[in-house]
């Protein structure tokens, strides 16, 4: 009952990675620039998409172009997951904070709807 109360909490609170109230990541540059690289790929897929549209492409090949977008920003999600877990859930449960545990677990649920 617990975890579902922390569950309901987490899934609408939509800050990240510090214990203090005004949570913020922190990343290193060098995960920043990766993961802008990678969302400006994204970027440019779905302007191709709905180029795509615009010109009445053939609906198979634009749900092709559709699943690679997405397949793109699992990537970056998957990157953000790793790098959350390896550096703010570590900071945090070494400062003593085990509700990260929970607030991890909704995040993979999250990610796993998809």
């Amino acid at each position: 009952m617990e975890l579902e109360l922390n569950q309901e909490k987490l899934l609408n609170d939509d800050t990240c990675c510090s214990s203090s109230n005004e949570r913020k990541s922190h990343h290193t540059d060098a995960t920043k620039k990766n993961l802008i690289t990678r969302l400006n790929r994204v970027e440019g897929q779905i302007r191709g998409i709905k180029g795509l549209i615009e010109k009445d492409t053939y609906c198979d090949d634009v749900i092709t172009q559709i699943s690679a977008a997405q397949s793109a920003l699992n990537g970056v999600a998957k990157m953000l997951l790793e790098t959350h877990m390896k550096e703010c859930v570590v900071d945090r449960i070494q400062e003593g904070d085990l509700e990260v545990l929970d607030e991890v677990l909704v995040t993979i649920q999250k990610l796993m709807k998809k």
